[in-house]
């Protein structure tokens, strides 16, 4: 029997898309349940395979650990190729591919350092941690309205229903997670358009049906709960 996998992850977070991807490319996989932002008893259980105490971090068969998701995304990709997650070295969109795959945690995610707990960088005045979750908030919709303006006239270009192609990839995983936090969807699809017609597609996958179901549920109202939140 093929050996697992063993993913550090948690509902609704980073590590969802990773293990979408590894679900799409059928790869035995186990998952560890760690919501590091509930605590020490969480953050302790990755605390030996990320100094860094953060999730997802990616245990492979033969014992190597990956951490950041986006380095995880590429890396299944293109260990996998069969899957067609992901464009080929020599692939026109390869370029766009990795563009695209290192904004998101440069640009968007890195902002939910923050807005998980506005004290690390304002302190313990609550107005000053609202003007913090406004500000990120604004700054990850100009992100994604950028990555708008760029990314769709080349994906017009080449054509196809995803954001780089005919076939989906980890990119289209990983924004159709990311923009599902604060602010939420229903803001991201006024910024981003044609890009929310892509995410819609991914969650609407029937090859992921059963896995949203159990790792990111949707439910009443889940586009725009909080929508400053």
């Amino acid at each position: 029997m093929e050996k697992p996998f063993t993913i550090f992850s948690a509902l609704g977070s980073g590590g969802v898309p990773v293990e979408a991807a590894m679900s799409l490319i059928g790869l035995p996989y186990a998952v560890i349940e760690a919501p590091t932002w509930e605590g020490e008893a969480q953050t302790a259980k990755v605390a030996a395979i990320n100094p860094l105490k953060q999730i997802p971090a990616l245990v492979t068969p033969d014992g190597e650990t990956i951490t950041e998701s986006a380095a995880i995304l590429i890396w299944l990709a293109d260990r996998y190729p069969a899957a067609r997650l992901g464009p080929a070295l020599d692939d026109p969109a390869r370029a766009q591919f990795l563009r695209w795959m290192t904004f998101i945690p440069a640009s968007i995610y890195s902002l939910f350092w923050v807005r998980d707990d506005p004290s690390r960088l304002g302190g313990p005045d609550p107005e000053v941690q609202a003007r913090i979750k406004a500000a990120t908030a604004e700054r990850i919709l100009d992100c994604w309205r950028m990555m708008e303006s760029q990314i769709t006239p080349f994906s017009e270009k080449i054509g196809g229903r995803y954001l780089l192609g005919d076939e989906l990839s980890v990119l289209d995983l990983y924004v159709t997670v990311v923009s599902r936090w604060g602010p939420r969807r229903v803001r991201f699809y006024e910024a981003a358009p044609r890009m929310a017609e892509v995410v819609k597609r991914v969650d609407g996958d029937p090859r992921l049906a059963g896995f949203w179901a159990e790792r990111f549920p949707f439910f009443d109202g889940w586009e725009r709960l909080g929508a400053q939140g």
